[in-house]
């Protein structure tokens, strides 16, 4: 019927979210398959209270007063928009700190770079290191490979060193460059590191890095289900990110974490990420460590 004067258009009402409620599993469902087609990221029917609490915190955020009226909106938005980070931020887990997992940093400043020295010094290797911390996060993983290639390597001023840092989120990205760190993410870093690479400001719980290790280092937004337009790297390091990945996804990111993996590099991944059948072309050196083949 063609609208008169007199005809009412009737807005749906939206009745704001209560803060016990729940999305429905159809909502669910539609949430985590465009969570899943943005970023690779599967959410389980098992998180479903999980999510529900961090949506509504977005909705509290924003003003939108119904899980269905949020999906719709974020459905209208491109990737780069700041609401699709905010949202990221909120469904992902950041709880990272410096020198997190001992054991690798132990390799890495005790095994890996004095190898690294003693070839250079052989002439068997360029002083060159290339390093890849993939989801990054705010940047205490980049940093603690920055604290110890200055602690460790000799004359590291004399190498060209490159770490780069990536991560999906764009808020997590900037806390990362800001390089300041609270008192829990700092507490397994070495007193002598404390002193030499970081300044604390009287009366502050805050600790910035210094230039020592910021130079050395740089940050970039990237989704793993992207190629990486980068130079091939002698070591990447993947963890704490695919527990989020179901297998077609961690086989995605894999493919292309080892194009970027020069031969002979290493991948150092967590215990948790499931990649086993994924690096069997590589050869395995630790259950976390593993060498991608010269040729």
């Amino acid at each position: 019927m063609p609208l008169t004067e007199s005809t009412q258009v009737v807005q749906p009402v939206v009745v704001p979210v209560g803060p016990l409620e729940q999305v429905s599993d159809a909502q669910l469902s539609r949430y985590a398959e465009l969570i899943y087609r943005r970023t690779g990221i599967h959410v389980s029917p098992q998180k479903k209270t999980l999510l529900s609490n961090r949506v509504r915190r977005r909705l509290r955020e924003t003003g939108i007063q119904g899980f269905e009226q949020y999906y719709k909106h974020l459905k209208r938005l491109r990737p780069e928009h700041p609401e699709w980070d905010a949202f990221l931020q909120e469904i992902t887990t950041h709880e990272t700190y410096l020198f997190r997992d001992e054991g690798h940093w132990d390799w890495f400043r005790n095994v890996y770079l004095p190898q690294l020295a003693a070839e250079a010094r052989s002439g068997s290797r360029q002083r060159r290191l290339r390093i890849w911390s993939a989801a990054c996060s705010t940047g205490d993983e980049p940093l603690s490979a920055a604290c110890c290639i200055a602690d460790s390597l000799t004359n590291y001023k004399q190498w060209t060193i490159r770490i780069l840092g990536t991560d999906i989120g764009i808020g997590a990205l900037q806390q990362a460059r800001d390089a300041a760190f609270g008192q829990r993410a700092m507490r397994l870093v070495p007193a002598a590191y404390k002193q030499r690479f970081f300044s604390k400001a009287t009366g502050a719980n805050v600790w910035q890095a210094r230039p020592v290790l910021t130079e050395m280092v740089t940050f970039h937004q990237h989704n793993l289900l992207d190629p990486l337009r980068k130079m091939p790297f002698d070591l990447v390091l993947v963890k704490n990110v695919l527990i989020y990945f179901d297998r077609a996804s961690k086989r995605r990111v894999m493919d292309n974490v080892r194009s970027v993996i020069r031969p002979g590099g290493l991948l150092v991944a967590g215990a948790a990420e499931g990649i086993g059948e994924l690096v069997k072309n590589f050869v395995r050196i630790q259950p976390w460590l593993h060498q991608r083949p010269l040729s």
